[in-house]
Order: C-alpha cells, then sequence, then structure tokens
C-alpha cells in the first residue's frame, strides 16, 4: 500500500516507544478471549443469582472500548461500570475467586496465562522488520505495556534482546506511575533510552494509548488500526495510522 508515511529518521527522531499487544505481537486476541471468559462467567453467575438477564461480553466493541490499553484493575472496573455493577476495588492480594476488581483481575490474569501456556506467541513480521530497522538506524527502542505479562510474552516470543527498556505493568505499579490515557508510562519508557518526548515516537493500537502519546507530546504518534478504527485513532491523537507497521517501507 502506497502512503506518504514519514520517515521516523528524517523527522529527527532518537527513539521509538512501541505498545505490546496488537503493535508488536498478536497476544490480544489472547487477552481478548480470556477476557471473555472471566466476565462471562462473572455475569452468567450474576444472571443466576440475580435474575438478571445475561448479555455476554463482546470481543469486538467491549474489549475495544473499556479494557485494550488500559492496566487490568482499571479495565474490570470500567466494564463493570459500563453495565452498572459496581464491586468493592479489594485488594491486589486477593484469590481469583473472590467478587472485587481485584479478585477478577487476578482471576482474568489466571486464565491469560493458561491460555500463554498453551499457544505460541506471534509475532506481527512487519512489526520485526520494523523495530529492526529502527535498530539499524541507530534508534533506541523501548516498550510500554499496561500488562503486567509484558515481559512473559516477549521471553516466549524471543524478542527481549530488541528492546533497550521495558516499562510494564510491575514497574509502574511499583513506581506509583497511572496507567494510559496518562501519560505517564509512555515518558518513563522514553527517559530511560535518554530520549526526549519531542525527538521519539510512539507506536500504539489503542485509542487510550494514542491520546497516551499525544498527552505526552510526542513529535511522532503513529496508530496501528486492528480493530479500533483508522478515525477514532486520529481523533483521539495519531498523526497517522496503518495497519502494519510494515506499510513503512523506510525508517
Amino acid at each position: 500500500m502506497n502512503r506518504a508515511l514519514p520517515r521516523p529518521t528524517a523527522l529527527g527522531l532518537t527513539a521509538v516507544v512501541f505498545d505490546l499487544d496488537g503493535v508488536v505481537t498478536r497476544t490480544a486476541t489472547v487477552h481478548a478471549a480470556a477476557w471473555a471468559a472471566l466476565f462471562d462467567g462473572y455475569l452468567q453467575e450474576r444472571a443466576a443469582r440475580t435474575g438478571e438477564p445475561f448479555r455476554p461480553f463482546d470481543r469486538g466493541t467491549d474489549y475495544t472500548a473499556w479494557v485494550d490499553g488500559k492496566p487490568r484493575y482499571d479495565g474490570v472496573a470500567a466494564f463493570l461500570e459500563s453495565r452498572g455493577i459496581r464491586l468493592p476495588w479489594g485488594d491486589p492480594a486477593d484469590p481469583p475467586e473472590a467478587d472485587t476488581v481485584c479478585g477478577l483481575g487476578n482471576r482474568k490474569n489466571a486464565l491469560f496465562h493458561e491460555a500463554l501456556a498453551r499457544e505460541p506467541v506471534e509475532v506481527f513480521p512487519g512489526a520485526r522488520r520494523f523495530i529492526n530497522a529502527c535498530r539499524d538506524a541507530g534508534l533506541a527502542c523501548a516498550l510500554c505495556s499496561s500488562s503486567k505479562n509484558a515481559r512473559a510474552v516477549l521471553e516466549k516470543a524471543g524478542l527481549t534482546a530488541l528492546f533497550d527498556a521495558v516499562v510494564d505493568g510491575v514497574h509502574a505499579a511499583e513506581h506509583h506511575l497511572p496507567g494510559k490515557p496518562a501519560p505517564d508510562t509512555f515518558l518513563a519508557a522514553a527517559r530511560m533510552v535518554g530520549a526526549e518526548p519531542s525527538r521519539a515516537a510512539v507506536v500504539e493500537d489503542a485509542v487510550v494509548g494514542v491520546e497516551a502519546g499525544r498527552a505526552g507530546d510526542f513529535a511522532l504518534v503513529i496508530g496501528i488500526d486492528r480493530g479500533a478504527g483508522a478515525d477514532a485513532l486520529l481523533r483521539h491523537g495519531a498523526d497517522i495510522v496503518v495497519t502494519d507497521l510494515g506499510e513503512f517501507e523506510r525508517v
């Protein structure tokens, strides 16, 4: 596909900060399946208790609107609120069986790990080529993911060595960084590779992610349309939207 795509090196950039799920790896589908299993199970149990009608979690609209790109517990709370359900927040140490936001989040994490153990991690070929091209051109590459499982995914995919720094959900929690759409995690990733936002790019597939890149005043925000919609990504802060990083012929 021919597009007038900006070359990162031509813009004077020194670093690129990548999201993981849906940008570098196809694990967004694994996450969506885990979210669906979590919420469908919870909503069915709730319907049996209360007599409310059961309306399943939609892997397309619900995933994109309420959980994609957000820290896990924030995603749980946002989706429940969309259904008019309010649970106690609880504690990160809550067991997966607990009817708290943290308990449900921990249940989702267990479901994701079960799926991760069964299935290989697929890497988008265009993303791998783009990251390698960035590195060959002398750009620092950092990863910024809301997931606390990001390092496990990177290791299983054999991608750890491609990134000069990683800011994940564990790092964010330890350093009390608010999640996307706040820009703090992206800014932390840029700092870790010695880059100013004005000379760095962000690559994201989630609306909250492009919002975070724009809020951080990054020089370039690249949106990857994996289902959020090009118009939505542009409206929320992307400078350009592609369907795959392989569309960049040159870095």
